[in-house]
């Protein structure tokens, strides 16, 4: 392995996880004594399949809508460059299985949706680039195997 970096991903073994998985990243504490926790919601597995872009835009949009409804002091979630999955960042709850509760959750939104939220070109940056349908195929095949989320790495 090389050397130790500061991007925690970057000194992940891609190699040997098995996604689909939600995974604790890391914690951090501020000096005021809150707390941040941040999750890797892996999707695909990395270096073998990927989110296409309309559909990872748009589950992006559906999940950051949605999400809130679920899960308190969420500050963030956001997809990865690589395109295999998303980060959530959230405060002052260490709750796995809120984590977790409020992802299938919000997996089933998706299924319901009936539009992006957003989808424009008022409130989106790239508002022609969506696929509801392909935000969906998504979620499905996330609840599909939801079983396996606490499993990081292959046996």
């Amino acid at each position: 392995m090389a050397e130790k970096m500061n991007v925690e991903s970057f000194n992940l073994d891609h190699t040997k996880v098995a996604a689909p998985y939600v995974r604790l990243v890391g914690m951090t504490s501020g000096s005021n004594g809150d707390s941040v926790y941040k999750y890797d919601i892996r999707f695909k597995q990395p270096n073998k399949e990927h989110m296409d872009m309309p559909g990872l835009h748009s589950i992006e949009h559906l999940m950051a809508e949605n999400i809130r409804n679920h899960l308190d002091n969420l500050l963030d979630i956001g997809p990865m460059g690589c395109q295999t999955g998303f980060y959530l960042s959230i405060l002052n709850n260490d709750s796995y299985r809120d984590v977790i509760e409020a992802l299938e959750k919000t997996f089933q939104d998706v299924l319901e949706a009936k539009e992006v939220p957003a989808c424009n070109e008022f409130q989106c940056g790239w508002a022609a680039n969506h696929s509801l349908e392909g935000a969906q195929k998504i979620a499905k095949d996330m609840l599909a195997k939801k079983e396996e989320w606490q499993q990081v790495f292959a046996e």
